[in-house]
């Protein structure tokens, strides 16, 4: 080979060496980007929890109502406590306390959740609605802000249960 040829490819060698690496400035954006993307996400991964914790009320408060059809349908009258309905359920989570109560036509059921939490309030009501010379059970699941107190209304046999101020979820 040609000694110049050989002293340009060394060049070339070493300048490829000199090259490797980043430089401040590439850092520096990158952090930036990373920060930027992680303020974004962090406030939706933080309602997603709550989402979750608020599912749990949801399912709750169905099964509660569930189980007072059922309950009713066996008994010919609500039952007017949780563990009267044989579904295992707790009466206080880590989220959540529950309950129910059985107004004349009906029944409620409540959960509400610890004081201060950003966590909605759910409240479900069963009820007998007539139907022509048959009378049948129907539930609804109502919605409720962060620290309200959770209420359904059951009905006296003349309508369908209501929610009240709540917004209605399901029925």
């Amino acid at each position: 080979m040609k000694t110049e040829f050989k002293a340009k490819f060394l060049q070339h060698i070493n300048k490829r060496r000199q090259d490797q690496g980043f430089t401040l400035i590439e850092l520096l954006v990158v952090i930036i980007i990373i920060g930027i993307l992680s303020a974004i996400a962090l406030p939706s991964f933080l309602s997603q929890a709550n989402k979750a914790k608020q599912s749990e009320a949801k399912q709750y408060v169905s099964s509660i109502n569930k189980g007072q059809q059922a309950y009713f349908a066996e008994n010919t009258k609500f039952a007017d406590q949780i563990t009267n309905l044989g579904i295992g359920l707790k009466t206080q989570t880590s989220n959540y306390t529950y309950n129910i109560g059985v107004p004349a036509g009906g029944a409620t059921s409540a959960a509400a959740p610890a004081a201060n939490s950003p966590l909605r309030s759910y409240a479900g009501a069963v009820g007998l609605v007539t139907a022509g010379e048959a009378k049948s059970t129907q539930s609804i699941l109502c919605e409720g802000g962060a620290g309200a107190a959770p209420t359904a209304l059951a009905p006296d046999g003349s309508a369908a249960p209501t929610c009240g101020s709540m917004t209605e979820v399901t029925k």
